[in-house]
């Protein structure tokens, strides 16, 4: 099993962690730690790889808390598991209850942990290019805020890098109706009419124009490494059926 940390671990009240594809039970193309129940995987093997995820960090498995997500910048507030209850539609969720696992599933967009470094105060966001264009980072950072979280600091995880990610030109004039500043977030590509999008990079400016303090990178390309991530845009240029998702989890101990 492979996990990837950041120096927010220096926050001596948290756990968190990004988890690779490795160390799993599923097969074939979701080999191996698939954590997305959205997937055609076995379920059977999903919640033992969840399982394998929460056993890492110390978590009871019914307390590591995944939400439904659409893409959206709704943030819930997570008081207690979700266990036996039907699952909110949100895209990011924040916490100061202990033992509870935020987790957030990727499969090429961004997972973005948070922590106040003053207050027992958590929050986990799945930041897609459309959640991160719409407000879900600052609307995270602001729900923190709500609890009494400052000096914030935040840790993207392994999402579709800055020299992978190709889009077309309605995108791109997108974010630049949004703001000329984005436009250091897109270099050429070498088809017409198309541009490579720094998605790490906007979510971190984001972050930092929300008030967040130190922003992390793992600077891992979900696209460029198919042995170590899953990668819904690799899945859709090599044309296979399904794919799977890793988790990223942050706790309170």
């Amino acid at each position: 099993m492979i996990i990837l940390t950041t120096d927010m671990d220096s926050v001596p009240w948290i756990k968190h962690g990004f988890f690779t594809r490795r160390g799993g039970i599923s097969g074939g193309i979701y080999g191996q730690l698939n954590c997305g129940l959205g997937s055609n995987d076995h379920p059977d093997h999903v919640f033992a790889n969840r399982a394998r995820v929460a056993e890492t960090l110390e978590i009871k498995p019914e307390n590591l808390v995944t939400v439904h997500q659409v893409h959206s910048a709704k943030v819930v507030t997570v008081s207690e598991s979700f266990a036996g209850k039907s699952v909110p539609e949100a895209d990011a969720m924040v916490t100061e209850t202990p033992g509870i696992g935020l987790a957030v599933l990727t499969a090429d967009c961004a997972p973005v942990l948070l922590t106040c470094r003053r207050k027992k105060i958590i929050g986990a966001a799945h930041a897609g290019w459309r959640g991160a264009f719409d407000g879900l980072l600052q609307a995270t950072v602001q729900k923190m805020q709500d609890l009494g979280a400052e000096d914030i600091a935040a840790a993207i995880g392994p999402c579709i890098g800055p020299k992978s990610y190709e889009v077309d030109r309605i995108f791109y004039d997108r974010f630049m109706q949004q703001s000329n500043a984005n436009g250091a977030f897109f270099a050429d590509s070498s088809k017409k009419g198309h541009h490579i999008f720094d998605l790490p990079g906007y979510v971190a400016s984001v972050l930092k124009k929300s008030g967040v303090a130190d922003v992390f990178d793992t600077a891992r390309d979900t696209l460029a490494e198919p042995e170590v991530f899953f990668s819904y845009r690799r899945t859709t240029l090599n044309k296979e059926p399904d794919y799977g998702r890793q988790m990223s989890v942050i706790t309170l101990v």
